[in-house]
């Protein structure tokens, strides 16, 4: 590791809102406070105006849905009014105004969203060109619900500019009562720690305070992918940044996505889960097996060997307990051969100093202006699971087991000039991909790839310099890929129960009588518990119908969340003969376990019999729970891929009932048999 300790005569203050040291108080599973925290009450003439000008905005936008229902192009951007709208809208509703202040920032983006609406409707959009502060939205593919994020547009910035421009990602830091009224107002009033000269910077919402995790890692790229419609950014110069909770969320996407960033510049913020809650928590942890596994979803350290391709700048206060992120992510670098270059701010807490910005801008400036290298020679690449499956031109589709570590190392003109030289660990399904106008592999030719000691001829590059070549290992020898339409595990289709909530889902809820009324009880309240507790962490209204109504365009688009069992929800009787589960009146049988159905649940998630490509979930909204939201590294995924829930124990802020089995499924979606399923806590 290269430290490099920088004192400053002014050392300024904490950057992060609301950031607290969460004390033992919080390591009380039986006393949580609520997140977010219960907002102040208004005055009657307060809530009757915002709600007034609140129908007004409503009326305006249903005004601009019809007067641009034949100018696509126009009506694209009514997100950008409906921010407004939908940030009092869930204030008011739920009562999240948390100071005096509040009531005035939402009267004010009242007053801009009527505004924007009706230039809209007139058929402008003056802030989709204009420079400065830039708050806009996008409707998330998830939910359905449309999403905030802020944006520094340079003032270079043109439409009409000849060039691609740089885009930095700042993630925030944690604030309990960063609402989406506060995140609108900050956004419109500050540019945040770092503006580069001649950038975009986005400031993600990231769906509030899970640390961009899960429906919140999604919203980033969801807020990219709407930036690129309406601005001109050079992909070879992006730049992930962040602080405290940002901090550990810049470590995230850094390990997760090496082949997006230029370069990655984290601050503070946790970069696992285990260490960090002993540390910064004084937590106790009892984990059983399973969220042991789960941990490698997230904890970076594992991942670290992806740093090999991605340039990174680390930097802690001198004195901040945080600092444990980057040196435990300095050791883990150690371990591949990799010095971090760990920026320190003498003698500072949790903040930066002025002398460590201008290091690191130095450092990360000089990164940037050599651009990212779309197809370096060499990848090192390591996940433990299919969901985080790329880096730049080598793609993981195939594990011999997943939350067990995979690796590859591949070099692309490694075997003799012939063709890529790869040694794989842990790894059964490859696709070697190249995009139009950069391989560099003789288009004459069939390349001879090397894996693992095999040599496997692969398809010739294309005209246009593409090259895509597909490989799988069959009984230990490598061979060209062929979909045999088995079902396995592939990306976007593993697991845990959690995955099911980044991608589009429908709740389906059951009509018909349950099969057990003290089971039918318990999916009913755990139901609404989800519903309840999509909307606070995740800020979004999860779509919900009932069983019944569920369409074929639901099955082909959406993960099916199904409450109930085979005899109350229509849809499940129509799969239940399809699932690793048998379900019955008097019995529940998963795997070599059987249990008595009227006291248990079985909660899981399996591809869906009717569409393969899509989920079933089984009794399960996302899985961690109140306890978990009190400290970010705790917001991980709480249940495998299935378990059986006794409901003879009531749910707690921790698990939804007494767990009396639980595993994962393996490659081939069956339960293993490998391990023990018993959750002894």
């Amino acid at each position: 590791m290269t430290s490099l300790r920088l004192i400053s005569p002014m050392i300024l203050l904490a950057v992060v809102s609301l950031v607290r040291a969460d004390g033992v108080a919080d390591n009380a599973a039986n006393k949580v406070r609520p997140i977010p925290p219960k907002g102040i009450a208004l005055a009657e003439s307060d809530r009757n105006v915002l709600q007034d000008e609140l129908d007004s905005l409503g009326r305006a936008i249903d005004d601009v849905r019809s007067t641009l229902k034949d100018k696509p192009r126009l009506l694209a951007l009514l997100p950008d009014v409906q921010v407004f709208h939908g940030a009092v809208a869930t204030a008011l509703a739920h009562g999240e105004f948390f100071n005096a202040k509040d009531v005035a920032k939402a009267k004010d983006l009242l007053k801009q969203g009527i505004a924007r609406a009706e230039e809209l409707r007139s058929g402008r959009a003056s802030w989709d060109a204009a420079p400065g502060l830039i708050v806009r939205g996008y409707v998330s593919k998830i939910d359905g619900s449309v999403q905030p994020y802020g944006l520094v547009v340079p003032a270079s910035y043109s439409p009409s500019a000849p060039h691609r421009y740089r885009l930095d990602v700042w993630c925030h830091g944690r604030g309990e009562t960063l609402s989406e009224v506060n995140f609108l107002k900050d956004r419109q009033t500050s540019p945040g720690e770092f503006t580069p000269t001649d950038a975009f910077v986005l400031h993600p919402y990231g769906r509030y305070c899970n640390a961009n995790k899960l429906a919140g890692e999604i919203d980033l790229f969801e807020a990219l992918d709407d930036i690129r419609k309406h601005y001109p950014i050079d992909e070879n110069r992006l730049v992930m940044r962040g602080f405290s909770m940002g901090g550990a969320a810049c470590w995230q996407f850094a390990v997760h996505y090496p082949s997006v960033w230029a370069a990655a510049a984290p601050g503070a913020g946790f970069s696992e889960t285990p260490d960090f809650l002993k540390v910064f928590q004084n937590e106790t942890l009892q984990p059983s097996w399973y969220e042991k596994s789960l941990w490698r979803m997230y904890d970076c350290t594992g991942y670290a060997a992806n740093l090999f391709n991605c340039p990174t700048v680390a930097y802690s206060g001198e004195k901040d307990s945080q600092k444990q992120a980057a040196d435990l992510m300095a050791k883990a670098l150690a371990d591949e051969g990799i010095d971090m270059v760990h920026v320190i701010g003498a003698g500072a807490g949790h903040h930066y100093t002025r002398d460590a910005k201008i290091e690191i801008n130095r450092r990360i400036d000089s990164i940037v202006d050599a651009g990212r290298d779309p197809v370096p020679a060499r990848v090192v690449f390591t996940t433990y699971t299919l969901r985080y499956n790329r880096s730049f031109w080598v793609q993981v589709d195939g594990l011999a087991k997943h939350w067990e570590r995979a690796r590859v190392e591949a070099d692309l003109l490694g075997n003799q000039g012939a063709g890529p030289k790869i040694e794989t660990s842990n790894v059964t399904g490859l696709t070697l991909e190249i995009p139009a106008g950069l391989c560099p592999l003789d288009v004459r030719k069939h390349p001879k790839v090397q894996i693992d000691g095999q040599h496997v001829e692969a398809p010739r590059p294309l005209s246009d310099r593409s090259w895509t070549a597909r490989f799988q290992k069959v009984d230990g020898k490598w061979r060209a890929a062929a979909d045999d339409g088995r079902l396995v595990k592939r990306h976007g289709l593993q697991g845990p129960i959690d995955d099911a909530f980044m991608d589009s889902f429908l709740m389906v809820r059951p009509t018909g009588p349950a099969l057990n009324a003290k089971v039918g009880d318990w999916a009913a309240t755990e139901m609404g518990h989800a519903v309840d507790h999509w909307r606070r962490q995740f800020r979004g209204d999860a779509r919900i119908k009932d069983d019944k109504d569920v369409t074929d365009a639901d099955i082909a688009d959406r993960n099916l969340i199904l409450w109930g069992d085979p005899n109350s929800n229509a849809y499940l009787a129509k799969i239940a003969d399809k699932l690793p589960v048998q379900w019955t009146k008097d019995g529940v049988k998963l795997g070599a376990e059987t249990h008595d159905a009227g006291r248990h649940v079985p909660v899981m998630i399996y591809p869906n019999p009717l569409n393969p490509k899509r989920y079933v979930v089984l009794n399960s909204g996302f899985t961690f729970r109140e306890y978990d939201y009190l400290n970010n590294a705790r917001q991980v995924p709480k249940l495998p891929d299935f378990a059986i829930v006794d409901v003879d124990s009531p749910p707690t802020s921790r698990v939804p009932g007494r767990i009396v089995q639980a595993g994962f499924f393996d490659e081939e979606w069956k339960p293993r048999t490998d391990e023990s399923h018993v959750d002894a806590r």
